[in-house]
């Protein structure tokens, strides 16, 4: 798989978040992963697969190759980071952590100079996302109502029929855009009392993107909570979870953003932290290991990681309150987002909750588990592969009948809505928190 050339000079993994040569050897090449890897089902390479993958990293930990080798940027990019190699795995190989780590090997070695640099548009984008807008929640409120203006301003309809969306080649990047809803959801230290006897009290994770074009989805996951016995806190001083930066290669961006929201939410005695976003909750569960190397902060973030819950995993452990349910009539089938699934094993819970509401149906799909390609920001950097995984899944779901794709991640929640508008679909897709709000109103 290696190609045999002479090399220059080999660029090997150095510094700090080296890929674990325990975990790269804890692999033992069975192929089990295979048939779970979307990327290699839809092309059929090894190169494509985690075995291949991990071959890769193992070759650059020896010195075979390094990596300035084009099939390890390739395959380290192409991956998507959905974990279903490990929801299979006999072995236990953790591989989202050394695929994080290799990751970040290349961006240390592209900002040192051992490899050459990200072109200047890359790198621009990628300070102006990692750097200020999912660092400063002010400024990340700022650029949505910015997106807001755009497009209730008429400014949108007009960049889409004048074609210089497509002249600029950002015509599919901008069909990702999700409805800005006018309302943020601005943590202050807001609570939120219980709807009855109160049972739980809990801290809501606003995050990023969740607060601003999801707020919605946020407005339902207190409703929902509330009408529960839930008194809901939303402690100020948090922020972005951090999931995008250590996908993307910045683990010290990461741990910044854990190490802020463990102070943000650590004294409160709340029963549980929880999460509407598969992404964030499968991050906030795992800053123990992201700080494992800071003991300042390796107790702490092991105690903030045990609270963590995400939404439809604490609802379904609750005898849910359905008496003040009303039927809704309503055929719905349910898409698993990867890092609900796979990263964090929650897949009997979100169908337990759809099953609770009166007139709802649940029709499963094929291949429910099987990533849809949105997988953070993949469908803006390997859009072809996004699109083919993407088109996969609607088919599957168009194919149920269902008026409802219901899914519990943004991300996921996007990639569907962009592909539906492109059939002129009028299937929907909803969190399975609006699904239940709406049961309530």
């Amino acid at each position: 798989m290696i190609a045999e050339h002479e090399v220059t000079a080999r660029v090997p993994f150095a510094g700090p978040d080296i890929p674990s040569d325990a975990v790269i050897n804890s692999c033992v090449h069975c192929g089990l992963c295979l048939p779970a890897c979307p990327t290699y089902r839809e092309t059929g390479l090894e190169q494509f697969s985690p075995r291949g993958r991990i071959y890769l990293m193992k070759a650059v930990a020896d010195g075979r190759i390094g990596m300035e080798s084009d099939v390890f940027q390739e395959q380290m990019s192409a991956c998507l980071n959905c974990r279903a190699c490990e929801a299979v795995c006999p072995s236990g190989v953790l591989y989202g952590q050394i695929l994080e780590t290799s990751r970040t090997q290349i961006e240390q070695a592209k900002a040192d100079g051992r490899l050459p640099p990200h072109p200047w548009p890359v790198r621009l984008l990628r300070f102006g996302a990692f750097g200020v807008l999912f660092r400063r929640p002010a400024m990340f409120r700022l650029f949505s109502r910015l997106m807001w203006l755009y497009q209730k301003s008429g400014a949108q309809w007009l960049a889409r029929r004048s074609g210089v969306l497509r002249a600029l080649k950002l015509d599919e990047t901008e069909a990702l855009l999700p409805p800005i809803c006018d309302r943020f959801t601005v943590p202050e230290g807001q609570i939120l009392p219980a709807e009855g006897a109160e049972r739980f009290t809990v801290a809501l994770l606003t995050g990023c993107i969740m607060s601003t074009a999801f707020a919605d989805v946020h407005e339902a996951t207190i409703r929902v909570l509330r009408k529960n016995g839930c008194t809901v806190f939303l402690p100020p001083d948090q922020g972005c979870c951090g999931a995008l930066h250590a996908h993307g290669g910045d683990l010290n961006g990461a741990r910044d953003l854990a190490r802020r929201n463990i102070a943000a939410f650590e004294g409160l005695g709340v029963d549980a932290i929880i999460v509407n976003a598969a992404g964030c909750g499968s991050t906030l569960k795992e800053y123990g290991h992201l700080l494992h190397d800071d003991p300042q902060w390796t107790e702490r973030a092991a105690r903030f990681a045990t609270k963590v819950k995400d939404v439809t995993e604490f609802l379904a452990a609750l005898d849910i309150n359905t008496a003040a349910m009303r039927p809704l009539n309503l055929t719905v089938t349910y898409q698993e987002p990867c890092h609900l699934a796979h990263a964090q094993r929650i897949s009997t819970q979100p169908r337990q909750l759809l099953r609770a509401i009166p007139g709802v149906v649940l029709r499963e799909m094929q291949e429910s588990s099987l990533c849809c390609g949105s997988a953070g920001i993949y469908n803006v950097t390997q859009p072809d592969m996004a699109h083919r995984l993407g088109e996969r899944k609607l088919n599957h779901a168009e194919a149920t009948g269902a008026e409802v794709i219901v899914t519990a991640n943004p991300g996921c929640h996007l990639q569907l809505e962009s592909g539906l508008r492109r059939r002129g679909s009028k299937m929907q897709v909803r969190h399975i928190v609006e699904v239940l709000a709406q049961a309530y109103k």
